[in-house]
């Protein structure tokens, strides 16, 4: 790694040695000028927030203190973000720098630059560590992480006082708040958001919930292990079967939905990230947070969610790239973007600061718990297939008449062959 900076450093030196010597001679008049490009995702809710605001402010002060560098950045909705990199790349056309949702395809065909021949050595170094190895292909980064979640559950305070409910620490207790909910009218008790939108994020909250996982120890799938199978029967028994999810069958409810229901007072609890809080807030819905309740106790792990910042080599730039991407990934700009849209800082220095802030003290206990997440295993290739599969059929695994093993069963097959195909 000392190497490729070594080399890097070497370059722009020769590059600003070379333009000397050109300068002096008065050849040409050749403009070394440099424009990079960017697409990324708009993390806002509109224009107010868009986040064509917050690259407009950082490239702003990037360019004013570096002359000849040009920072052209195009923001995306997250509905068309990676379906717009994609057409690019198809074209033959790729931007320098696109900010999406996956890597692990574009690296596998030799795409991507490497995290360490762009990054300086602090700042790859300052990444959370489970978040650069989930940017690992074949032990290699090629993903940098740009902005993480974490899960918590969330409850109606005000309803869970009506009812003299304490929050739940176990699947039983849960069960047994439900009921209760319920039993006062309480439109959705727990809402179970299985519905294609992200029935990826609620199927895996649950299972690490009992100690599963989409893979196991070695990184193998295993989606249909014993402790999965073991976590959706007791879904299907315990919590659907006795009504306790609500008038939407779970895998018609999208997480969208069940959020807005949370925020109009119909949701007694759910899983939810940080940007549930504002939604709740402007509401005026009192709210509590609790890590997810697990089989036998606290779930000593929760999902953790990355976006990612990915480099294509196929325009060069590496170098202005780097020196780019060092300055995107400063203490102060993870700060400025993860509290502008309540999202958690991916590097250890900004996790400090916003933990010791009493500014950020909402967000510390979803920061507090990014160390202790599982990610999807979005190093496979094949996961973006799986992916989509379980968003299809894992409502069914739920289903009063369900088999938990039968649907697991097929989307453990489903991967493994996709995985053997790739």
């Amino acid at each position: 790694m000392q190497r490729r900076v070594r080399t890097r450093t070497i370059a722009a030196v020769s590059a600003l040695g070379l333009a000397a010597v050109l300068g002096g001679c008065g050849v040409g008049g050749e403009s070394s000028d440099v424009t990079l490009t960017l697409v990324a995702a708009d993390y806002g809710n509109g224009a107010a927030d868009s986040s064509k605001k917050y690259w407009a402010g950082l490239v702003d002060r990037y360019e004013s203190d570096h002359p000849g560098v040009t920072v052209d950045v195009s923001v995306y909705s997250w509905n068309d973000v990676d379906r717009k990199v994609k057409e690019m790349v198809d074209a033959g056309d790729p931007p320098d720098m696109a900010q999406i949702g996956a890597y692990a395809d574009y690296a596998s065909q030799g795409l991507l630059y490497q995290a360490g021949d762009l990054l300086s050595i602090p700042v790859q170094a300052d990444f959370l560590p489970q978040l650069s190895t989930a940017g690992e292909v074949n032990s290699v980064q090629y993903g940098m992480p740009f902005a993480a979640s974490t899960r918590l559950l969330f409850y109606n305070k005000e309803l869970f006082q009506e009812a003299g409910l304490t929050p739940p620490t176990t699947w039983d207790e849960l069960a047994e708040c439900a009921e209760a909910l319920k039993a006062r009218g309480v439109t959705y008790p727990y809402a179970l958001p299985l519905g294609p939108e992200e029935a990826q994020a609620e199927t895996m909250q649950w299972m690490l919930s009992n100690d599963g996982g989409y893979t196991d120890v070695g990184g193998t799938y295993g989606i249909d292990s014993t402790e999965n199978v073991e976590t959706f029967s007791w879904l299907r028994d315990e919590l659907v079967g006795k009504g306790l999810t609500g008038p939407v069958a779970p895998g018609k409810l999208n997480r969208a939905k069940a959020f807005e229901a949370f925020a109009a007072g119909d949701v007694g609890m759910l899983n939810g990230h940080p940007s549930l809080m504002e939604m709740a807030e402007k509401k005026g819905v009192k709210y509590g947070m609790v890590p997810t309740p697990g089989a036998d106790g606290a779930t000593s792990s929760t999902l953790g969610v990355t976006d990612w910042m990915t480099a294509f080599e196929k325009n060069g730039h590496r170098d202005e790239i780097g020196d780019f991407l060092d300055y995107v990934y400063s203490e102060r700009n993870v700060v400025a973007f993860s509290r502008e849209y309540d999202l958690m800082p991916v590097t250890n220095s900004a996790s400090r600061a916003m933990s010791s802030s009493g500014q950020d003290k909402e967000l510390k206990p979803f920061i507090d718990q990014l160390p202790l997440s599982e990610l999807y295993p979005v190093g496979k290739t094949s996961w973006a297939a799986v992916n989509a599969r379980i968003k299809k059929q894992i409502g069914k695994a739920v289903e009063p008449n369900g088999s938990p093993a039968g649907v697991l069963g097929g989307l453990q097959a489903t991967a493994v062959r996709t995985e053997n195909a790739g």
